[in-house]
């Protein structure tokens, strides 16, 4: 998550008064024209809309990718999954492609449990339908606990959760959303020698310049949805309606033209 350049460690974004400006994630999608390092850039099939092609550029490979290249999700098997927004319903997507057999949704929000339908949720948990700690609730329901857990929200505290939740012996937690706050994710020594793991995923371990043009390639083949995760398209002029959108729970993905 380098914001600036590998070669002189400088940034390439000024503003007009020639002060530097520290970009996030390489990237600066606010801008233009923008400046990646080489090996992050991926030649895409002309025939896929630009407007299709960009959520590829971080939501859509960020979850399948956590799926199949970081837990290597296996068929039959149970995925717990905290937070169903655009990311999450990639996870879901990746691992009904996996072949997973139970795909667990995790909420606040009742009305994502519809929305997660179309991805491959095949149940959903609202932890404020209960008392009891949600961990407690998914290893009540999987025996134990679930085979693969994925926390796509940024908060410390689901991150222990879905750890907790997986089962020992095997259970794998995968970390893809990001906690901003300054906490750390406290946990005793011992919790690591029961046979699970923990990780993090950054855009789904994919490498982008050779894998990327590989999925927007099972797009234009029907196999990954994309056009299902676009809720809004909107002019650049309109962009604070799109963070509003974005605030109050309306939207997933929206794409907005320059």
């Amino acid at each position: 998550m380098r914001s600036t350049m590998r070669s002189d460690n400088k940034t390439r974004f000024l503003t007009k008064q020639g002060d530097p400006i520290y970009h996030f994630l390489n990237v600066s999608s606010f801008s233009e024209y923008t400046v990646v390092e080489a090996g992050c850039a991926a030649k895409i099939d002309l025939s896929i809309p630009l407007s299709r092609a960009c959520l590829f550029a971080c939501g859509i490979p960020t979850g399948v990718g956590a799926v199949w290249n970081t837990a290597k999700v296996e068929k039959g098997s149970t995925v717990v999954i905290f937070g169903l927004g655009a990311v999450g319903l990639a996870v879901a997507e990746g691992s009904k492609i996996a072949g997973a057999e139970r795909i667990i949704g995790v909420d606040v929000n009742p009305n994502k449990f519809e929305l997660g339908k179309k991805f491959g949720v095949t149940e959903f948990l609202n932890p404020k339908d209960s008392n009891r700690p949600i961990e407690d609730v998914i290893k009540g329901m999987t025996d134990g606990g679930a085979d693969y857990c994925f926390e796509c929200v940024g908060n410390v505290d689901l991150m222990l959760a879905a750890f907790e939740s997986c089962h020992d012996g095997w259970g794998r937690t995968v970390l893809i959303g990001i906690e901003v706050r300054p906490v750390t994710l406290g946990m005793h020594p011992m919790k690591l020698f029961h046979g699970k793991e923990i990780k993090g995923s950054t855009f789904g371990d994919f490498k982008g310049k050779s894998q990327i043009p590989d999925l927007l390639k099972m797009y234009s083949e029907n196999v990954l949805k994309v056009d299902e995760y676009i809720t809004h398209e909107l002019r650049f002029e309109e962009i604070n309606k799109a963070f509003d959108l974005l605030k109050s729970g309306q939207s997933l993905r929206t794409v907005m033209h320059l």
